[in-house]
Parts: structure tokens; C-alpha cells; sequence
């Protein structure tokens, strides 16, 4: 019976995978502050299970996370047959930001039809009020780039507004949002710049500004789009290939989400500030070099805690020599200055990959604040880079490095796989009793236990 059950769960279970798995490395406090791996999912730790995912596929390139729940999203994954046409449908990919658990996903529709536009959510995020939206890549044949909200019980897309591109329709390829896109709450402002697949790129910036309960308009005095003339370094002429912006939160509630400064960080140079002129706030010409980004990435996002301000940028892609895929964070110098930035941690310390995403450059980051049960400050830190995977960090003062009990993992070696089903055959057979062998927690170990394991260990 034992060696029946055994071979049945196997052809089960061919693809196995591990459940909550750290990064494994231990990180040094800082200034008081701590940091630890909550759990990973990648080609370094969990490369198994990481690669039969639908999330490692070149067309999954952003995410994002919003109360505690991690969204991944994927252009063109499934085939929809509709009448005689066969529709790529895109879906977002749903995970726990609390223990990397697979949650339902959702295939997403517009108008009541599969959504199926192509690289039709190249770009995911949040907006300041747990609004979660998607945009396409666009190329310079379209005037529009339209932004959608995205019903996160259904899938469903609404459409908020066309991004015009003015007089300089260019690539686009990852935006940003700022405010509250429903304008219920707040104004909102959307961004994004014009990218190219060469040197020297385009110097255009498109914005969209709308006033809490007002209406869309071009961000820039009522124009869609304006041209940078002031780089770092002086020698660019234009942002070339997949630039990323993130606006930076004012700092009283008047100018909260006017997005007023903010981040462009692009293929050629480290991230640079600029302000809604158009003109350079602060860059790395007098970082310490150690502090460089080493292989053309893009991608960044500050956070505040106790009162410091911390930058967190990506500092390799997976052509990184020694590195790959990973993270600088960094507190801030005096007045928020990157030159006086002191770097605090670099994650994952081993790396999330170093496989060839086809040079989509992009690495998507999201932050979460939250408060220990001390009432202490806490930020959970989301980085995802595409093709080679994400992970989920929680920084402050009490953060531990306490591992809780993985539900389904009972041998404790920090994995749910086929040994723990073996395990619980052998606690049945022998009528032993094991906290960590009733899985489901009905207070028995029996066959709704190994079904509990198979039904983690196929939804991983």
C-alpha cells in the first residue's frame, strides 16, 4: 500500500518544489536596524519550482505589492478560443507577501472579453490608495497609452485615461502613478518616458494630471509631453532603452502626490532626480563609486523609517560581473542627498539569478510600512526582476530571524515536498501522534493531511 501510494504521489508531483524557502544569509544590523529574508522564489534558491513557473517567462517583466498580497503580471499567456480568432489572454500572477503561498490568479478581461493586446501589462503598480493598474508597452505607431484599473476580485479592466503622446509619439514602456487614480481621494498624476533600442534615446517625458474630482489633462501646463534638455552625465542627449521613473512623495499634504520631483533611472547611467522643469535635483556624480550600478539596470524606490530617509536601487542586472539581480539599500545622506547615502545592505547578498532575460532591464521593487507588535516601525520590501525571480524582506528594529514553522513541512527541513508525505504515511502507519503531521489542523493526521501537502506542492 505504502509503495503504491508513494509512486502515485510521485507521478503527482514530478515537478517538486520548496515552500517558504530564505535566502539563507544572515545580515548585519545597522544603525539599529535589522534586516532578514522573509522568503524567496528564484533561480538561485528554488530553481526548480521557480522555473516550471508561469511567472518565469520574459513576458512577466513587473509586479508590484499591495496589502500583503504580490502581483505579477504576465502578457499573452493564454490561449482563448473565440469563435475562429484565438486570443493570447494576459494574467496576473497572485502570491502571499507574507510567505510566497501561490493565491488564485487572474486572467484579465476588457469590455467582457479576454484581454489579449500585445505585452498588454508590460507595466504593473499601485497607486496610493491600493488601486492596482496595468498599461501596455506602446511604440511610436500609437498615439495612446492607455491605463487600466483592474478589478482584483474579477480581472476585470476599466479603463481611466489615454495617455496623449502630444507631437513625439516614442516608445513607452514602464509608468508610474502617483495620487489616487479614481480621483476620489486625491489628485493623481501619471508618468512615464520615452525609450528607445539605442543610444542616444529620446529626451521626452509624458505626464497626465488630474485634480481630486477633476478631470484628465497634459501634466506639463496642459501639455502631454515635454523634452528634457538637462542630463547627468551632461555628455546624454536622451533616455534609451527601458527607462524606469518613480515619483518621490512630496513632503506636506498639499504637495503629497503632485510628483513634483522624481527618479529616471536608465540603460547608461545611475538614477538621477529631476524636477517638473525638467532640471537635475541630484544624481551620483559624487557617490562613491563602490556605490555605482554595475550592468545597465534600471529600477529603484525610497521608503522612510524612524524618521531616516533610504533609497533602495538595483545595482546589476543578470550580465553583472559577480553580481546578479540585486539591491543597494541605502540610507540617505543630510537633505536627502544620494552623495552623502550610506549603503546598509545589498540583497538578495547571493543573488536572485544571472540568466539572460532577453535584456528587459526593468527590476520592479514595492514597500509596504506596518508596525511590529511592539508598535515599532516596520517595512516590508518587495524586489522582483523578470526571468529571475523575487523575494520578500522585512526591515526594522525587531525584524526576526526566527523562521516560523512552514505549514506542510513535516521533517522540518524548511521544504514541502515529497518527503513530508512520506512522513505522514509513516505517522499513520504507526499511529504516532505529531503536532507538525496534522497539516490541516483538525486535530488528526490522516489522508486529508496528504492531500493538503499534494494540493501545496501542486499549487507551488
Amino acid at each position: 500500500m505504502k509503495k503504491s501510494l508513494l509512486l502515485f504521489i510521485a507521478l503527482l508531483t514530478a515537478a517538486l518544489s520548496a515552500w517558504a524557502v530564505t535566502d539563507g544569509q544572515t545580515y548585519p544590523e545597522v544603525n539599529g536596524i535589522k534586516i532578514v529574508n522573509q522568503w524567496i522564489f528564484d533561480r538561485v534558491h528554488t530553481p526548480a519550482a521557480y522555473t516550471n513557473s508561469p511567472i518565469c517567462n520574459q513576458r512577466a517583466r513587473t509586479a508590484t505589492m499591495d496589502q500583503g498580497i504580490i502581483y505579477v503580471a504576465r502578457s499573452e499567456e493564454r490561449a482563448v478560443i473565440i469563435g475562429t480568432d484565438t486570443i493570447s489572454q494576459s494574467v496576473i500572477h497572485r502570491f502571499s507577501a507574507a510567505d510566497g503561498t501561490e493565491l488564485e490568479d487572474l486572467p484579465l478581461t476588457l469590455d467582457g472579453a479576454p484581454y489579449g493586446r500585445f505585452l498588454g501589462v508590460a507595466s504593473i503598480g499601485k497607486d496610493s490608495f491600493h488601486h492596482i493598474w496595468v498599461a501596455p508597452m506602446t511604440s511610436t505607431a500609437q498615439q495612446y497609452i492607455p491605463v487600466y484599473l483592474v478589478d482584483t476580485e474579477t480581472g476585470e479592466l476599466t479603463l481611466v485615461v489615454e495617455m496623449d503622446k502630444g507631437d513625439a509619439p516614442q516608445r513607452t514602456d514602464y509608468l508610474d502613478v502617483i495620487g489616487d487614480l479614481t480621483l476620489e481621494q486625491a489628485e493623481c498624476n501619471i508618468m512615464t518616458v520615452a525609450g528607445s533600442t539605442a543610444d542616444p534615446g529620446f529626451p521626452t517625458l509624458y505626464r497626465m494630471h488630474a485634480d481630486q474630482g477633476g478631470d484628465w489633462e497634459g501634466g506639463f501646463d496642459g501639455d502631454p509631453y515635454m523634452d528634457i534638455i538637462n542630463f547627468y552625465p551632461e555628455t546624454k542627449t536622451g533616455f534609451s532603452l527601458a527607462p524606469v521613473i518613480k515619483m518621490i512623495e512630496g513632503p506636506d499634504e498639499e504637495s503629497r502626490y503632485s510628483g513634483e520631483m522624481f527618479y529616471i533611472d536608465c540603460f547608461d547611467t545611475a538614477p538621477v532626480i529631476y524636477d517638473f522643469s525638467g532640471s537635475v535635483i541630484d544624481s551620483f556624480e559624487d557617490v562613491d563609486p563602490e556605490l555605482w550600478p554595475k550592468a545597465t539596470p534600471n529600477g529603484c524606490v525610497e521608503f522612510k523609517l524612524d524618521d531616516r530617509d533610504f533609497f533602495v536601487y538595483v545595482i546589476a542586472d543578470m550580465n553583472g560581473n559577480g553580481y546578479g539581480c540585486q539591491a543597494n539599500i541605502c540610507e540617505l545622506g543630510e537633505g536627502q542627498s544620494l552623495a552623502g547615502m550610506t549603503k546598509y545592505w545589498k540583497i538578495p547578498a547571493d543573488s536572485l539569478g544571472k540568466v539572460n532575460d532577453s535584456g528587459l532591464r526593468v527590476h520592479s521593487f514595492a514597500v509596504e510600512y506596518g508596525v511590529d507588535d511592539e508598535g515599532f516601525e516596520e517595512i516590508t520590501l518587495f524586489t522582483f526582476k523578470a526571468y529571475n525571480g523575487m523575494a520578500v524582506y522585512k526591515i526594522g528594529r525587531n525584524v526576526s530571524t526566527d523562521e516560523p514553522p512552514v505549514p506542510g513541512d513535516v521533517n522540518g527541513d524548511g521544504e514541502v515536498n515529497i518527503s513530508d508525505i512520506s512522513d505522514i504515511i509513516d505517522l499513520i502507519l504507526s499511529g504516532k501522534v505529531s503536532d507538525s503531521g496534522d497539516v490541516n489542523g483538525d486535530g488528526e493526521i490522516n489522508i486529508t493531511d496528504i492531500n493538503f501537502v499534494i494540493d501545496m506542492i501542486l499549487k507551488s
